[in-house]
C-alpha cells in the first residue's frame, strides 16, 4: 500500500485537491479498495459510510446487484461503439425511458459524458437555436442569465455561467458574457438583514411571485421578504432580454455554492419570468436529479417545465460516466435542414451513449421507478430532519439547510452575526478529518458540511451518520 501511495504522489494530479498538502502528506491518504451498500472500505479494511455518495452520484449503493448484472450482460455483447451515425439498443431504450419520466415537452435526448458536458451541450443548443430561429436582421443573442453562487461544471461554457468566484474568477478573461442575478440565499439576503431564516417556518416564504407584495386578507404567515431576488431577475430580463439566449438555474438546491436551498415559489417564479420574456429555461439537475430531493426531478416540486434539462451523476446510479441533455421538440426542429444548410448540431463525444453506461442507467432507473423508492426517501427525509435538528443547537452551527436527503450544515464563528471563521482555520475540513476517524467520509464546501448519503441508506445507518458527525464536531477546537 505504501508503495502505491508513493506512486500516487509521484504521478497523479487530483481534482479540487490542495496539491502541496497531498504531496507532503499533511492530509491523510485514504485508498479505497472496495464498496458494498452505503459503505466504502480502505486498504486497511476499515469501513466508512459514504457520506458524499461518491461525489453526489451513488444512489442505490455500491455493488448493487441489478446494476452489476445489467453491465455484465452488456459486456457479453459490446462494450462501446460510436453513436455518430450509428445507434444501439441500450441508448435507444434508455432515451425512451428518460423521456417518460421527464417534464412534459422534453422529447429529445442528447447523450454526453458528465455534468459539465450536459450543461455545455445545453448552452450551445440554446445559442444555436436562437441563431437559427431568430428573425432576419435581428442580432444574435450572445448572453446568458445565471445566478450568483451557482455552479454548473468546469468546462469553459459551464464556467461562464458559474457564479462562484472561488472556482471561476481566474478564468473570466476566457468566458462569454453572462448576467448574474442575486442568489435566493434567504439566510444572507442583503435586503432583509434583520431576518434569520432559521427562526422562520419554511412555509413563511411560500409566496408565488407575481411582482407584488401579498394582498390584504392573505392569511399566510407574514415575512418582510418581497421577492427581491426574483425582481432582480426580472430587471435583468427586462433590460437585456433581447441579448439573452437562455437562463440556467439549479432547481431547489444550489450545490457547490453552499447547498443553498431555494424558498418555495422561487423556481416557479423564475420559470414564469422566462416565459414572460421569451427566454429559454435550462435546468441543471446534475445534482438534484433521480430522487435526491424526494422527487425524481427537483423541478417537479413546483411543476416547472424547462426547455432544456441537464442530467448526470445519479443517471447511472453513480456507476459510470454518462450525461444527457433533454430538449423540446421545438428546439430539435430548428436544427433540421438540407445538408448544405449546415444546421446540424456539431457537437459530440467519443463515448457518447456508451452501451455499458446506458445499460447501467436503465437498471438504475428501473429501481428508481419502483413505488417504494420515493416513499422510502420521504420517510428518510423526515428522520433526517429530526436528526439534523439535534445538531442545530451546537455553539458554532449557524444554519442547516435541507432538501430531501441533501443537507448543508453551515459552521460560523458567531451564531448571531453569522460571521464566518477565518478561512485559514479550515474548520470544515478539520471536522471532516475528525469524522473520518469515526468511519464517515465527507467533503466540505469551505465551512459548509455536506451530507448527501446514498438513497439506499437505512434508518439506523442514517442515524449513525448524523450521530457520529455530531460527536466529531464536538471533538475539535474552534479556538484561534
Amino acid at each position: 500500500m505504501n508503495n502505491l501511495l508513493k506512486l500516487d504522489k509521484k504521478y497523479l494530479w487530483h481534482p479540487f485537491t490542495q496539491a502541496r498538502e497531498w504531496e507532503i502528506d499533511l492530509s491523510p491518504s485514504l485508498m479505497i479498495t472496495r464498496g458494498r451498500g452505503i459503505y466504502l472500505y480502505d486498504s486497511r479494511g476499515k469501513k466508512y459510510i459514504d457520506g458524499t455518495s461518491s461525489l453526489w452520484a451513488n444512489i442505490h449503493g455500491h455493488r448493487c446487484r441489478a446494476i452489476d448484472a445489467s453491465i455484465r450482460a452488456q459486456l457479453n455483447k459490446v462494450a462501446h461503439t460510436t453513436f455518430l451515425g450509428l445507434t444501439h439498443q441500450p441508448g435507444i431504450l434508455f432515451a425512451r425511458e428518460l423521456v417518460k419520466i421527464s417534464p412534459a415537452g422534453l422529447n429529445r435526448v442528447f447523450y454526453s459524458d458528465n455534468g459539465s458536458t450536459a450543461v455545455e451541450v445545453a448552452l450551445k443548443m440554446a445559442f444555436q437555436y436562437r441563431a437559427q430561429s431568430g428573425k432576419p436582421g435581428h442580432p444574435v443573442k450572445l448572453e446568458f442569465l445565471a445566478l450568483k453562487n451557482s455552479y454548473h461544471g468546469d468546462t469553459l461554457g459551464a464556467v461562464s455561467v458559474g457564479g462562484t468566484d472561488l472556482f471561476h474568477k481566474l478564468f473570466k478573461p476566457l468566458l462569454f458574457k453572462t448576467r448574474f442575478a442575486m442568489s435566493p440565499h434567504c439566510l444572507r439576503c442583503p435586503h432583509n438583514k434583520s431576518r434569520r431564516l432559521r427562526d422562520l417556518p419554511r412555509e413563511v416564504l411560500a409566496y408565488r411571485y407575481n411582482g407584488e407584495t401579498p394582498k390584504p386578507g392573505d392569511k399566510r404567515p407574514r415575512t418582510d421578504c418581497r421577492w427581491e431576488c426574483l425582481k432582480e431577475v426580472e430587471a435583468i430580463l427586462k433590460k437585456h432580454g433581447k441579448n439573452i439566449a437562455g437562463a440556467i438555474v439549479e432547481p431547489v438546491v444550489q450545490g457547490a455554492g453552499g447547498m443553498i436551498v431555494m424558498p418555495p415559489g422561487y423556481l416557479k417564479g423564475f420559470e414564469l419570468l422566462c416565459k414572460k420574456y421569451e427566454i429559454l429555461l435550462i435546468l441543471d439537475e446534475v445534482l438534484t436529479g433521480f430522487g435526491r430531493t424526494g422527487k425524481i426531478f427537483a423541478c417537479a416540486h413546483e411543476n416547472v417545465k424547462p426547455d432544456l434539462l441537464c442530467l448526470s451523476k445519479g443517471i447511472t446510479g453513480g456507476y459510470m460516466p454518462l450525461a444527457a441533455t433533454l430538449a423540446s421538440e421545438k428546439i430539435f426542429r430548428a436544427f433540421l435542414g438540407e445538408y448544405e444548410d449546415y444546421k446540424t448540431f456539431f457537437h459530440g463525444h467519443t463515448y457518447t451513449a456508451n452501451p455499458l453506461a446506458c445499460s447501467a442507467g436503465r437498471a438504475s432507473l428501473k429501481l428508481a421507478r419502483a413505488k417504494a423508492f420515493l416513499t422510502g426517501i420521504k420517510k428518510l427525509e423526515k428522520l433526517f430532519t429530526g436528526l439534523l435538528s439535534e445538531i442545530l443547537p451546537l455553539p458554532f452551527v449557524g444554519h442547516i439547510r435541507q432538501a430531501g436527503l441533501i443537507a448543508g450544515i453551515e459552521i460560523v464563528k458567531d451564531k448571531n452575526t453569522l460571521e464566518h471563521f477565518p478561512p485559514s482555520l479550515r474548520i470544515g475540513k478539520r471536522i471532516c478529518d475528525e469524522a473520518r476517524k469515526s468511519g464517515i467520509i465527507l467533503r466540505p464546501l469551505g465551512d459548509v458540511l455536506v451530507l448527501i448519503p446514498p438513497l439506499s441508506i437505512k434508518e439506523r445507518e442514517l442515524a449513525a451518520l448524523v450521530g457520529n458527525l455530531k460527536v466529531s464536531m464536538g471533538r475539535i477546537s474552534y479556538e484561534y
